[in-house]
């Protein structure tokens, strides 16, 4: 479902609508305007139940690579706008900047020798966090990324990821599909509790952070 989006979106009013069930967009890099988008099938990543193959896994803990958080929020925004067709236009990047100001916003980063390979970022809200976009410059890197921030959404409470909707990509990794009202649900009880984003040191191994992802409640 998409509605018209009202002239100004404000940070405020971005969690408000975060928070009720919606999320904006826009038709292209070029676009001025932002619309809200509210579908009738929500995307989540159960965090207790991501699915990472063994040569993921062996991947991801071969290295090669530095697991940044916030490093450089802007960069990695406009990375997962670096594509033929993207919604990422300057009032998204200028809103989820000021949401990275408030520490709602954060950024997970893949990097080699300090250049940015992959990534990705979301919205942290209570116990939820909104995924938004991701990006890779090499092979796995976004998936390193999100094995990452499953690890550190598992340590620090939060109780629902959502993707808002489930790629091919994401549904090898255990993406699934909920009903709006189901999802509204769930939205409303993780929306209501506390957790913490930060709460896993910066200095947290891969093999932590992998046994943090695959481990069973």
């Amino acid at each position: 479902m998409r509605d018209d989006a009202p002239t100004e979106i404000t940070a405020d009013l971005l969690l408000r609508a975060y928070a009720s069930g919606i999320f904006p967009m826009a038709e292209s890099a070029d676009a001025d305007e932002l619309f809200w988008i509210d579908p009738q099938q929500r995307g989540i990543l159960p965090i207790d139940a991501m699915h990472v193959s063994r040569r993921l896994a062996r991947s991801f803990l071969a290295g090669g690579f530095e697991v940044v958080v916030d490093g450089d929020f802007a960069a990695t925004v406009r990375a997962c706008a670096e594509r033929p067709e993207t919604w990422i236009n300057p009032p998204i990047l200028r809103l989820y900047e000021e949401l990275h100001r408030r520490g709602h916003a954060h950024s997970v980063e893949i990097r080699e020798r300090g250049a940015l390979v992959g990534g990705l970022y979301g919205v942290a809200l209570g116990a939820a966090f909104f995924g938004e976009s991701m990006f890779s410059r090499r092979r796995d890197a976004s998936k390193f990324a999100l094995i990452a921030l499953v690890a550190r959404l598992r340590f620090g409470g939060f109780e629902l990821l959502d993707t808002q909707f489930v790629t091919a990509h994401l549904a090898t990794l255990g993406a699934i599909e909920l009903p709006r009202a189901e999802y509204r649900r769930r939205l409303r009880a993780a929306t209501a509790k506390g957790a913490r984003f930060g709460a896993l040191s910066a200095t947290a191994t891969r093999q932590e952070m992998l046994q943090l992802t695959t481990q069973t409640s």
